[in-house]
């Protein structure tokens, strides 16, 4: 459902209009079987149903190769309320530039967008992570180097039209129009009627403007144009000299996951299990094996490139200095080796996997003592300071303050990856629903009436059904906390993949103003 778009009718608009849809034009652009790695596919689930379904955001994002080089796209959707933005479009598509910056990615955006939703406006105008910010990113990544092609393939309209003009090269379609005032909006504000073509059409822009550089007859022109003109990259020279990617194996087939993982998350298993079905087999090197068991640390490989990983584990242990410990929390002496472990990733320029099942740092008094918060609070100073590359992955649960210390969304991961079985939340649905509830039910005692029992049992139920609904990760996903929901067996193809794209060299920023349209 979510890959429709605005279904057969909205494809069916698009096709009369003599223009391809936004993953018809993906499918065309990028290279023959060519891996697409979707970004923000459940953006905006369920958040703006009074102005009706809205798909993915009405965008499309990620990251493929064209002409043996990786590119984010990034599409607008003309069929879902023709391409307007949400406020959760204008944040997917931030979130997709700035993976692109951090990983040196050229950035293709095929334009077709009736820009901002109106009636949201003052959701999608004015701060620092709405549309204006869009702009801004697409400056600071031109002075930084990294090529950005824009393609006008229907409508681009008032402040939206400053993208294409901000990247490095801009293709138009006949029939597109690009105008910061439409025809109805020019003649209401200065009296001036003028038909759309003449006002921004491609051919006005090509020849009068000058501010398109290439004019083409439609969209399959210009993306074949595209692809050409990426093709001149220097590293689309290189690629054709084929990929140096390691074809080791992991120890376990990847869908051995499903033999560990419950759909509840209460079945404990253990970490090193779960990790033989993603890393490379035989290259598990595990630093301080008997310290700070409730988290697992070690180097290893995923698809030949060496990595440090920290992973929660999710069954109990026993250490010689604190006895028994619970699975899944994370106790002073899990923290203080995850620290170090951080610092010496980094000495050596490893990136670091974080594998996310965890309930929170250990509470009470032994815990207190032991100096927990001083632990936990040295492992997130080196999580918020780390400089190497950090993809996270949520495989079960993501509650509080252990959300912070593995690289939750705060904590500029490149990356983060749930599964769908994933829960996301500052508490469990049982433990918040309770303590709302406690706080709920005092305050309607406090009132005039009192509750009865059947009354205050309806209540907590329904807290308890609010919190579930939003712990599900798909409420997460939707609001852009997480990048991608994926299956647990493919985790390791994913990774061999996001791998690829973290491990390229970071831009140099300097001052100047990279390329402007003359």
């Amino acid at each position: 459902m979510l890959r429709e778009g605005g279904g057969k009718a909205g494809q069916d608009r698009q096709h009369k209009l003599g223009r391809l849809f936004a993953r018809e034009r993906i499918a065309q652009l990028l290279d023959k079987n060519a891996q697409f790695f979707e970004v923000g596919l459940w953006a905006a689930y369920k958040m703006y149903q009074q102005w009706g379904s809205i798909p993915a955001a009405g965008s499309v994002a990620g990251i493929g190769n064209v002409a043996g080089v990786p590119c984010m796209v990034i599409a607008n959707d003309a069929t879902v309320k023709a391409g307007a933005f949400f406020p959760q479009t204008a944040k997917k598509l931030i979130r997709a530039q700035r993976i692109a910056f951090e990983c040196n990615l050229p950035i293709v955006y095929l334009v077709d967008s009736a820009g901002v939703f109106l009636p949201m406006q003052d959701e999608i105008f004015p701060d620092e992570d709405d549309f204006g910010r869009i702009f801004r990113n697409n400056s600071v990544i031109s002075a930084a180097g990294i090529p950005q092609f824009a393609a006008i393939m229907g409508n681009c309209v008032a402040g939206g039209a400053y993208l294409p003009v901000l990247c490095d090269k801009i293709l138009m379609t006949e029939g597109s129009g690009l105008y910061l005032a439409g025809p109805s909006l020019v003649k209401a504000a200065i009296g001036q009627v003028i038909e759309a073509e003449e006002l921004g059409g491609a051919k006005m822009h090509a020849e009068i403007s000058g501010t398109v550089d290439f004019f083409e007859k439609n969209d399959g022109a210009c993306l074949k144009r595209l692809r050409s003109l990426i093709a001149l990259l220097p590293e689309a020279e290189a690629a054709k000299h084929g990929s140096n990617e390691s074809k080791a194996a992991s120890g376990k087939k990847p869908d051995a996951v499903y033999d560990l993982i419950s759909l509840d998350g209460h079945k404990p298993y253990d970490a090193r299990d779960l990790l033989a079905s993603i890393i490379d087999a035989d290259s598990l090197d595990e630093y301080k094996a008997d310290y700070g068991k409730t988290l697992v640390t070690t180097y290893a490989r995923i698809g030949g490139r060496p990595v440090g990983i920290v992973a929660s584990q999710r069954q109990q242990v026993r250490t010689k200095k604190e006895g028994i410990q619970m699975g899944g929390v994370i106790y002073a002496d899990s923290a203080d080796k995850a620290a170090r472990f951080i610092l010496d990733c980094n000495q050596t320029g490893l990136p670091i996997i974080f594998f996310q099942d965890v309930t929170g740092f250990m509470v009470g008094r032994d815990a207190e003592q032991s100096g927990i918060i001083r632990s936990g609070a040295k492992l997130v100073n080196a999580v918020s300071n780390s400089t190497v590359p950090k993809i996270t992955v949520v495989v079960g649960g993501s509650f509080g303050a252990g959300n912070y210390a593995l690289c939750g969304k705060a904590y500029d991961p490149r990356f983060i990856l749930a599964w769908p079985n994933s829960r996301y939340a500052v508490m469990g649905a049982a433990q918040a629903s309770d303590t709302v509830f406690s706080v709920l039910a005092r305050a309607r005692d406090r009132g005039d009436k009192k509750s009865t029992p059947e009354e205050l049992e309806e209540l907590r139920a329904t807290v308890k059904k609010s919190y579930e609904e939003q712990t599900d990760i798909r409420y997460g996903a939707a609001r852009g906390w997480v990048d991608a929901i994926i299956q647990p067996h493919e985790t390791r193809d994913v990774l061999v993949r996001l791998l690829q794209y973290v491990s390229r060299p970071m831009p140099k920023a300097r001052f100047h103003t990279g390329v402007m349209q003359v």
